[in-house]
């Protein structure tokens, strides 16, 4: 027991040392931009408040928050300098859902803006930047937070259930893991919009509607569809979301507008659909796959073996 606690408290002291190593690092990158960047321009008034707001969020506050929590740990005092993060970690969860605006504002200005792109440059070409880009030092917490996360996990590990720290350390673990959570929900999200706007785009004319609330984008691909008549192979792109797959051809090459776009020839929703494989268990070339709807059966077939149980497998989970 007293070499666990040994071995415990030695990885415990490591896991110290460097999470207060990088606090270090993280808070002097954050210092950049909170100098250089935010109390100047609040002080010159280049950029309106609103507009400053947009760009640098709870910035200000995720840096003071740092702060407080490296001067406990540098004081060793780790349960008392976690309790205070905690009470701040949903900063960076706003901070996440700011993001996006605050890269088109940022981008916004300094197409619009001349005095603050000669700033940003002025500032940017101060030796304590070392190079760095104000563009590279904004994603900084969101990374930051995702390190927090292993750390307090690490630190929760080797801390002994009866220690002082313990609860604190667990508390920690979980509001961390919580925003983090919130955060990657955040970025899924874009991730979607982002893919059902691409299809809406690669699809002619406006009349299939992808960007739905709740549709979630799955996967896409070329299929070979069995006609029910006895006439050749059909190749067509399929896209495949959460509610429907849609079924597309490519519009004429020579087509004047949409020579690179699909044109969509059904939407089947997925609700009362049945997924059947009809072969490809074996180790044979290929495979072909039965979709059935209440007014329309279609077959599906590709020669890659893999392809058919990765999209008999999607469209499955799908439909369930």
């Amino acid at each position: 027991v007293e070499e666990q606690r040994a071995r415990w408290e030695r990885k415990r002291s490591r896991t110290a040392k460097e999470l207060l190593e990088t606090e270090h690092k993280y808070l002097e990158q954050l210092d950049l931009v909170v100098t250089f960047f935010v109390k100047i321009l609040k002080a010159k008034g280049t950029l309106k408040p609103a507009v400053l707001e947009t760009i640098f969020g709870p910035l200000e506050s995720i840096y003071s928050a740092s702060h407080v929590m490296s001067l406990h740990l540098e004081r060793g005092n780790l349960g008392p300098g976690l309790e205070n993060f905690c009470q701040n970690v949903e900063l960076y969860g706003h901070y996440a859902e700011n993001s996006e605006q605050a890269n088109k504002t940022l981008k916004e200005q300094l197409r619009k803006n001349k005095s603050f792109r000669r700033f940003k440059k002025l500032q940017e070409n101060r030796p304590q930047f070392q190079g760095r880009k104000l563009e590279g030092l904004l994603p900084l917490p969101l990374q930051r937070l995702h390190q927090y996360k292993h750390f307090f996990r690490d630190l929760l590990e080797n801390t002994s259930p009866d220690s002082a720290d313990y609860q604190k350390l667990a508390r920690a673990v979980k509001s961390v893991s919580e925003v983090s959570r919130w955060v990657q929900d955040i970025f899924h999200q874009r991730e979607n919009s982002l893919q059902l706007l691409r299809v809406q785009k690669l699809l002619k004319g406006q009349k299939t509607q992808i960007l739905t609330p709740g549709r979630w984008y799955i996967r896409e691909g070329w299929l070979l569809m069995v006609p029910s008549k006895g006439e050749e192979l059909k190749r067509r792109m399929f896209f495949l979301f959460s509610d429907i797959l849609i079924v597309t051809k490519p519009c004429h090459p020579l087509h004047p507008i949409n020579s690179n776009k699909l044109a969509c020839q059904a939407v089947y929703p997925l609700h009362q659909c049945v997924v059947d494989k009809v072969f490809g268990h074996t180790q044979s070339q290929g495979g072909l796959l039965s979709l059935s709807f209440p007014h329309k059966t279609l077959l599906l077939m590709s020669s890659d073996q893999q392809d058919i149980n990765d999209w008999c497998q999607s469209l499955t989970d799908a439909v369930r």
